[in-house]
């Protein structure tokens, strides 16, 4: 596996939370029932004043087609990005679990390299770190 792939991980898990509220934005459209009142009169002599209620979606969320559409792309979008989760994650348990830990903090936390260094503890550098980290990129 490509080791670059482990800057899409941030990436793609962004995106699944994105999508996430996305599609649930889009569920909660569908759900969405509007109420009013209005009045009017009766058929019948005489004529007297009614009040009716009305319940119905809005116009936007009619076009169900549309949000059929909508839905399925953006599940399709985060099948995509959780893929490449799934497979940074597996391709991670292969490595050396010091490894891990610097590739958790500097790549998916963002931490400093000093930062880093603080976390890994046994009188660990943010230069020896770093370079660490930089030798295990440049294998093959």
């Amino acid at each position: 596996m490509d080791k670059q792939v482990l800057y899409q991980y941030i990436d793609a898990y962004e995106l699944v939370k994105e999508t996430e509220r996305e599609i649930e934005r889009i569920r909660r459209c569908r759900r969405e029932i509007v109420t009013d009142k209005v009045r009017g009169s009766s058929y019948d002599f005489p004529f007297g004043e009614i009040s009716y209620t009305i319940h119905g979606i809005p116009h936007a969320a009619q076009g169900q087609a549309e949000l059929d559409r909508k839905e399925r792309i953006l599940e399709e979008r985060k099948a995509a990005a959780e893929a490449i989760k799934l497979q940074v994650e597996e391709w991670l348990v292969t490595i050396s679990l010091r490894m891990q830990r610097i590739i958790r903090y500097k790549v998916f936390e963002g931490m400093t390299w000093a930062q880093v260094a603080v976390r890994m503890g046994r009188k660990a550098t943010a230069d020896s770190v770093k370079k660490e980290f930089q030798r295990f990129m440049a294998e093959k």
